[in-house]
């Protein structure tokens, strides 16, 4: 066995609760440079927008990107909107991954034996509801990596003055811009990524190739974090580009879509799709390792306390 002994009491929804905000926190602090060169070769081509990532650069790739950022923009661009991401995981990962598992309870009423169709119906539910809880954080991380640090590009100086330029200049609207192709986005992320992990996971167990420790989580969320990312890319770049739009450039998220089909072809709904898959590769085996092990840990922790000397 490696890491953590799974306990004999399984773990509390508080438990899930703070683990998975936790463990969310953690992959972010890892993997955020990804995110973030992601976000910028997501919005490159745009002409218009209240943050354009940069006038004169242009990005070539992951790698590429990475270093275009730290030669023109200093080290610290890499972590631009690091604030309001960890804002947005510890409310939003505690309630999509924290929740999953009582939400699929309550769709199996309590049965051990969970269909497809209750997996994906909690992903859904636990993504949706999220979204409705950090979507003002998400909106100022993505404006955040969004912006340069050089020259005249920088608008948002602190995270605080983010939420109050966005509500001052769009209105308390502009802090939920792009709420629907979020809401489109995570679903479709949720059901992808715990869904996968979940039918991964139980297959690896039930046919004996893996025990329930570290080697079987890092396979679960290896192939969670791929099929996540070839599902979700179209719906991740299009959220992207409506949250950093200016107030009208775009009328809708379907209307944002349907310009970019018009004016860079389909392929431009996979742009920044290797970053995607880096990150959200990385973040998830990072995520769900930890979260399992803090699981555990927190468990044993409590099991400890309680019992009798």
């Amino acid at each position: 066995m490696v890491g953590f002994k799974a306990t004999d009491v399984p773990p509390t929804a508080a438990v899930k609760f703070l683990g998975a905000g936790t463990a969310a926190c953690i992959a972010d602090l890892i993997t955020f440079p990804l995110d973030t060169a992601k976000v910028r070769l997501q919005i490159q081509g745009e002409r218009h927008g209240p943050v354009r990532a940069t006038t004169s650069a242009q990005y070539r790739g992951v790698l590429g990107t990475i270093l275009t950022m730290v030669r023109t923009e200093g080290p610290r661009s890499l972590y631009s909107g690091l604030v309001a991401g960890l804002q947005r995981q510890m409310s939003f990962a505690s309630v999509r991954i924290g929740l999953y598992d009582s939400v699929k309870q309550f769709y199996t009423k309590g049965s051990e034996h969970a269909g497809i169709g209750s997996r994906l119906l909690a992903g859904s539910t636990t993504g949706a509801l999220a979204v409705a809880v950090a979507q003002p954080t998400d909106v100022v991380k993505v404006r955040f990596q969004a912006q340069a640090r050089a020259g005249r590009g920088r608008r948002y100086q602190s995270t605080v003055d983010a939420y109050k330029t966005i509500a001052r200049e769009e209105g308390f609207r502009g802090l939920w811009k792009g709420t629907s192709p979020n809401v489109a986005r995570n679903a479709i992320v949720n059901c992808a990524e715990l869904v996968t992990y979940d039918l991964i996971k139980d297959a690896l167990l039930k046919a004996n190739l893996m025990t329930d420790d570290l080697p079987c989580h890092f396979t679960s969320a290896f192939g969670a974090g791929f099929c996540t990312t070839v599902i979700a890319s179209p719906v991740d770049v299009v959220k992207t580009r409506y949250m950093n739009s200016a107030l009208g450039q775009y009328s809708s998220a379907g209307h944002c879509a349907l310009t970019m089909l018009q004016k860079e072809g389909p392929r431009a709904f996979y742009k920044g799709f290797m970053p995607s898959f880096l990150r959200l590769g990385s973040w998830n085996v990072v995520m769900f390792v930890t979260y399992e092990q803090l699981k555990r840990a927190l468990m044993a922790a409590c099991t400890s306390r309680e019992a009798p000397f």
